[in-house]
């Protein structure tokens, strides 16, 4: 996912003014994030988060008070690209607004599959380690979260002909992530993709329950 934000980041600089790597302060929270979110928060030193971006610490400084202020504005920054990154390739497959919810899903599929089951949801990672002691953190998490869930709320917005009346779409869009993000967990911990593909194959279900169920009334 950092190489995606990393290709992100530039291709929207280049638009008007090509530079031959990102920004200082993107290659900072770039290098943070991918330290924080692979490493984890409090094992990373900012002596290897200023080797991976490549810049002295008078940069860093320059531009973060320090370490968490790092992680709380690399959070923001993850909530910014989240469309980009993570909803708009799926939703470009799709044009069915259902459809768009199982594309993103089988989109982490291929992460998990491409990292050899090893892929984390960043966001869920950081969540673990770092909200209980950082208020303002888990704050921006929840923005990520509510961030991702507005999107498929979205979806199942235009989908609403098609779903029964009493669904709460937005309680629908939160259990869409909770599948998400356990079938992650249980497809890591397992070392089997089974366990993600039979998570996502009830969702499912679940959905095709619903369409009919309104169908039928």
């Amino acid at each position: 996912m950092i190489k995606q934000i990393e290709e992100a980041a530039l291709s929207r600089d280049t638009l008007h003014h090509p530079p031959v790597v990102a920004p200082t302060r993107e290659r900072l929270l770039m290098a943070a994030m991918e330290l924080f979110t692979t490493e984890g928060y409090e094992a990373t030193s900012v002596a290897e988060i200023l080797k991976r971006a490549g810049v002295n610490s008078g940069s860093l400084y320059y531009f973060f008070d320090n370490k968490e202020d790092l992680l709380i504005e690399g959070l923001e920054f993850f909530q910014t690209l989240l469309y980009p990154i993570v909803m708009q390739p799926a939703f470009a497959r799709e044009e069915d607004p259902i459809e768009r919810i199982f594309a993103v899903l089988a989109d982490y599929r291929q992460r998990l599959l491409m990292t050899d089951l090893d892929y984390e949801c960043p966001v869920g990672k950081l969540a673990l380690e770092v909200a209980r002691h950082s208020p303002e953190a888990r704050q921006r998490i929840a923005a990520n979260f509510a961030a991702w869930r507005d999107h498929i709320r979205d979806c199942l917005d235009q989908a609403a002909d098609r779903l029964p009346a009493s669904v709460d779409r937005n309680s629908l869009a939160t259990f869409v992530l909770t599948v998400m993000e356990g079938a992650v967990m249980q497809a890591r911990t397992h070392r089997n993709i089974s366990f993600y593909d039979a998570s996502i194959s009830n969702l499912r279900a679940y959905f095709e329950y619903l369409l009919s169920e309104h169908a039928g009334s």
